[in-house]
């Protein structure tokens, strides 16, 4: 059968090119059928709005990317629900962006990312900063770490070990252990915080810890 031909199940879905020439309310309409490719077609649309949208409010790229992910599978979880009637695509779609993004800005909130500093461009355990110059021996410290890093749960463990001993960014872990960004961050930083806590307690009830 010729792709363009109709056959008796009814007519071809329209191709990539086809639906770039529609409008919002006729992509609506196809995605509303199962044309799944006009999502592709909206998000090369509206991505740009929505991440610049996102960033705004959540402030860190890795994150306005999620949101930005996750508004278009909204739309596309939720497209029964458009009605060009009660407004454009273009308003309904905002409407998801600001939502979405005010939420996990929210999220971000009580995970304390916003006080975090930028602990993967400064690499504070290695650099010395959790520990005053010379309060341990290179052979003590060094097994303070290794203690330290025990302590910590896996996902943790990986992480750090992933980021301070093979260089990775934190992209390029997420790519790697197939978690999202905004886990992997946050696994960094609280296993750094526990690794600081861990270091810089007295020597006393390290050992006891460390004995625990």
């Amino acid at each position: 059968m010729n792709p363009g031909s109709h056959s008796r199940f009814g007519p071809p879905q329209p191709n990539l090119s086809e639906l770039k020439l529609l409008t919002d309310d006729q992509l609506m309409v196809q995605l509303q059928a199962g044309v799944n490719d006009a999502l592709a077609v909206l998000f090369e649309r509206y991505h740009r709005l929505v991440f610049s949208i996102a960033l705004k409010i959540v402030r860190d790229r890795g994150e306005a990317e999620d949101v930005t992910q996750n508004v278009f599978l909204e739309i596309y979880s939720s497209v029964a629900q458009f009605d060009p009637g009660k407004g454009t695509l273009k308003v309904w779609l905002l409407q998801y962006a600001y939502h979405r993004a005010f939420n996990w800005k929210g999220y971000l909130n009580r995970r304390n990312f916003y006080n975090q500093e930028d602990l993967e461009e400064l690499d504070p355990v290695l650099q010395g900063e959790f520990f005053t110059a010379g309060k341990y021996a290179p052979g003590e410290l060094q097994r303070l770490m290794q203690q330290g890093l025990a302590s910590l749960g896996a996902p943790q463990k990986r992480v750090i070990e992933l980021a301070n001993y093979e260089g990775l960014s934190m992209k390029e872990i997420a790519s790697k252990t197939g978690d999202s960004l905004s886990n992997v961050r946050h696994h960094y930083y609280r296993g750094l915080q526990k690794l600081r806590s861990f270091i810089t307690q007295p020597r006393g009830s390290v050992k006891i810890l460390a004995d625990e």
